[in-house]
């Protein structure tokens, strides 16, 4: 006979076997401060809490942004930790106060934080993570200059090295991602009507971090790791033969002749009007072993590949349109140049055209036939 006890004992261990799934992570991410990250957060938080959902604000920096103070309204806020630093008293997210509750879905600002001396981790992102193992559904939010792997380039662009970062991996173990995107002239706007930072740091603002080209870089910098993300969920949950890009890659296919010099500098400004990865791949015969001069033109394609900020790839095989289809797969190549073919007519009519072999192979791949300077080589007796 099952009694009320034994229900209730069933209902306690479904309610355990929820709770030890890991929770689910959402990011917001944007180009800077300012571009509505935390409030489209707060937004999203008040839909679903409307449908029922428990959702708890962990951690919200307003920055005296009233439209984000405002928009808090009508949450629960968990009450901060105080940690005491000497004479002063600091106040951080208090993460055993959220495991305690035990809410749905909490919010959480500013993922890339450092947290005081003498709190239990060092970073809020390892805080989240522990909340994510307890079965906790994490919203966050945080700008793009913050993921590890771009803070050179970021350095590069603005002048200012960022000093709080987190791992590219808590990006890419997200379960989605959502980019908050304006245009540099609306933040530029939000920035002079004081809705970003206080009346005395707004000149200073707009004088470095916030100028103008350091936006546009910005928000390229953000759309395009959006976009990285976008297409490596795509490669990951659809066949390799159906694979998606959504950026552009530009592979060059380059041999012994003189030529393919020329032919990596026009694949290369391809490259660069697109905005493209570039790859430049040199196919060796097995059986063909590479003379002195030859060894010296691929190694100075090699280091002009480098010059150009691309990829030199090697590869060997005795069916070279085959090879490079499957390089070109891997890498996700979305155009292929090539060298005119070097072969007399006798030759293509007999052994069949490079370029048509390698068509049987290339789907979805644009292929670029580059024609080459028409050169007479004549030896001295000739003249």
């Amino acid at each position: 006979m099952i009694t009320q006890k034994d229900i209730a004992n069933e209902i306690s261990l479904d309610s355990t076997r929820v709770r030890s799934r890991r929770g689910k992570h959402k990011i917001f991410i944007g180009m800077a401060p300012g571009v509505g990250k935390t409030y489209r957060m707060l937004e999203e938080a008040h839909q679903l809490k409307q449908e029922g959902i428990d959702v708890v604000i962990g951690l919200l920096e307003t920055h005296g942004r009233k439209e984000t103070a405002q928009k808090s309204q009508g949450l629960e806020i968990i009450t901060r930790q105080q940690i005491g630093r000497g004479d002063i008293t600091l106040t951080e997210m208090d993460t055993d106060a959220i495991l305690a509750r035990q809410p749905q879905l909490i919010l959480v600002d500013e993922l890339a934080h450092t947290n005081v001396p003498g709190s239990p981790r060092e970073k809020r992102y390892q805080d989240v993570e522990v909340i994510l193992e307890s079965g906790i559904d994490v919203y966050s939010t945080v700008n793009i200059q913050h993921i590890e792997s771009l803070n050179d380039l970021v350095a590069r662009i603005t002048g200012v090295v960022v000093r709080e970062r987190i791992p590219d991996r808590i990006l890419d173990e997200a379960n989605e991602v959502v980019v908050i995107d304006v245009t540099p002239e609306t933040l530029e706007e939000r920035l002079r009507e004081g809705k970003i930072y206080a009346p005395e740091k707004i000149q200073q603002s707009l004088d470095n971090f916030f100028q103008r080209r350091n936006l546009i870089a910005l928000r390229e910098l953000a759309l395009r790791e959006i976009a990285d993300n976008l297409e490596e969920d795509a490669i990951n949950s659809t066949p390799k033969t159906k694979y998606c890009s959504v950026h552009e890659r530009v592979m060059v296919c380059v041999s012994t002749y003189p030529n393919s010099v020329q032919l990596l500098r026009r694949g290369a400004r391809i490259a660069d009007y697109m905005r493209a990865r570039l790859y430049v791949l040199f196919v060796a015969h097995p059986e063909k072993f590479l003379t002195k001069e030859e060894s010296l033109h691929i190694e100075t394609c090699e280091k002009l590949t480098r010059e150009f900020g691309g990829e030199f790839l090697r590869a060997t095989s005795h069916d070279v349109p085959q090879k490079i289809a499957e390089v070109a797969q891997e890498y996700r190549i979305t155009q292929v140049v090539l060298g005119h073919s070097q072969k007399s007519r006798w030759q293509l009519l007999w052994r069949g055209s490079f370029v048509h072999q390698l068509l049987r192979y290339l789907k979805d791949i644009d292929l670029h036939i580059m024609a080459s300077e028409k050169t007479v080589s004549k030896s001295l007796s000739e003249k």
